[in-house]
């Protein structure tokens, strides 16, 4: 019965002549629709543990006046935005695998839009600020604390805020005028620029380049500068005398290059895939696109709760019904 409302559902968006449509229709992971419900148990269980783990961590450093660090506030601030990405798309997507309610207003899909693209820009630029961070601290430890006092630390992540909202602020505007008069029905599971803007019937390079010169003043030459300040810490690192202290040096950095990796390589694959890589499976594509929404939110304070001992101990006094540590 839900099979035979969800088809007409996409036939009737399907036969829909409305040029600016009210409301449009998300059909899961093309190809894999049958098993949605299945899919749905692993992103779910993810979903929670991506919770759990940001808002424990953000919990611990709140409580712990030992982390109120630059690293520790640049990853509360991570946490956060983090928590709204996922939160922004992980509900709706779960409403569509588990009751097949694909239907989503245009309203309600240009906020999607809006708060997962900025917020994923902010991501970027949190990483950066804490690759700033790690660079001051090997490469100029003693005046780090002059460089990053806790106004520095408010300033840069207010203008980090501030670039991702002004910068992806024109994206819903960019798409709601467009005309959509070939389907309202949109073959993924939550809300892209690129996902809308491909069913328009109506020139689109414009809006494209926008979008293209956005993510590359963002998210490219983020990580360009993060490599940057990554190639001179290694220049510093291998000029310490000793082994232990060029390993002890490296250790402190391991968490921070392992996030990146996480964050950056399904960002990456999803971007590349939607602009360039046309001969990739539809559903593999999306796929990746989700594990990019979903796996970075939880792994990251699990990656920094695993690695950080200030941060690993705290969380065993405050969560652990064992004696406190020492």
């Amino acid at each position: 019965m839900k099979s035979i409302l969800k088809l007409t559902l996409v036939m009737s968006a399907y036969n829909k002549t409305d040029v600016h449509p009210s409301t449009f229709i998300l059909v899961g992971i093309p190809g894999l629709e049958a098993a949605h419900l299945w899919i749905s148990i692993p992103f779910c269980v993810v979903y929670l543990l991506a919770l759990l783990a940001n808002f424990s961590l953000l919990f611990i450093i709140k409580t712990d006046p030992s982390l109120h660090e630059p690293m520790y506030l640049f990853l509360c601030m991570l946490a956060v935005a983090d928590l709204i990405v996922c939160t922004t798309a992980v509900p709706k997507l779960l409403s569509l695998f588990w009751f097949n309610d694909g239907e989503i207003r245009l309203e309600a899909f240009l906020t999607q839009v809006f708060l997962i693209h900025s917020c994923s820009t902010m991501e970027s630029g949190f990483f950066l600020a804490m690759a700033f961070d790690r660079y001051v601290a090997i490469c100029n430890p003693l005046r780090h604390s002059m460089i990053l006092t806790n106004t520095v630390i408010r300033e840069m992540g207010l203008a980090i805020v501030l670039r991702g909202t002004v910068l992806l602020s024109p994206h819903p505007f960019l798409l709601r005028w467009l005309p959509y008069c070939k389907t309202s029905v949109i073959s993924h599971t939550y809300c892209e620029f690129m996902a809308l803007i491909k069913i328009a019937c109506a020139e689109t390079r414009i809006r494209r380049a926008y979008s293209l010169i956005v993510a590359f003043l963002t998210g490219g030459v983020d990580f360009i500068l993060i490599i940057c300040s990554y190639v001179l810490i290694l220049n510093t690192v291998f000029h310490l005398p000793s082994k232990d202290a060029r390993l002890k040096t490296l250790g402190t950095c391991g968490s921070h290059v392992l996030v990146i990796l996480v964050s950056y390589t399904p960002a990456f694959f999803s971007f590349l895939t939607h602009r360039f890589g046309h001969h990739v499976a539809p559903h593999v594509h999306i796929f990746v696109a989700n594990i990019y929404l979903l796996v970075p939110p939880m792994v990251n304070p699990i990656i920094y709760g695993v690695r950080t001992k200030r941060i690993r101990d705290r969380f065993l006094k405050v969560f652990s019904f064992s004696k406190p540590l020492k």
